[in-house]
């Protein structure tokens, strides 16, 4: 069963899950008991194409990048960031007025730290791009600090 994550994020200005943000993706993230993973979808403008009409790099993997940071966030109840990402582009992903699905799983956990798998799949449920990333989990000190900057 899939059951829709509550943004606990401050201010809601979040790129890509700010409810806040005028120019954000408002990104919904969803928990799935059933197979362990978190996902979102996304339709993609075309303001976020490439060359052609292929969704830009930096935007998939942002999208890659947000949702092992709501995977962490999920594993762990605290604040974590990216410390390593390693990104496969395998084949183009089209704007095409259809919805792109993110997914993520957990493949490890440390002590500090969380290992997981995501994949960006097109609409016809094809793998088009996969990273592996590792998020260093933070205290609520040093996240309060980090925010504050």
């Amino acid at each position: 069963m899939k059951t829709e994550l509550v943004n606990h994020y401050p201010g809601k200005k979040c790129f890509f899950c700010g409810s806040g943000n005028a120019h954000g993706l408002h990104l919904k993230f969803y928990q799935d008991d059933e197979n362990g993973e978190i996902s979102t979808e996304y339709v993609p403008a075309e303001h976020f194409a490439g060359q052609g009409n292929i969704l830009h790099g930096g935007i998939q993997m942002g999208l890659l990048d947000e949702i092992m940071g709501w995977t962490s966030l999920v594993e762990t109840g605290e604040m974590a960031v990216t410390t390593h990402m390693e990104v496969q582009f395998l084949r183009p992903v089209y704007i095409s007025g259809q919805a792109v699905r993110v997914a993520c799983r957990v493949t490890a956990r440390t002590d500090r730290k969380v290992h997981m798998q995501a994949e960006l799949v097109n609409a016809e449920n094809v793998v088009c791009t996969t990273a592996a990333g590792i998020y260093h989990i933070l205290t609520s000190e040093k996240y309060a600090a980090l925010v504050q900057g």
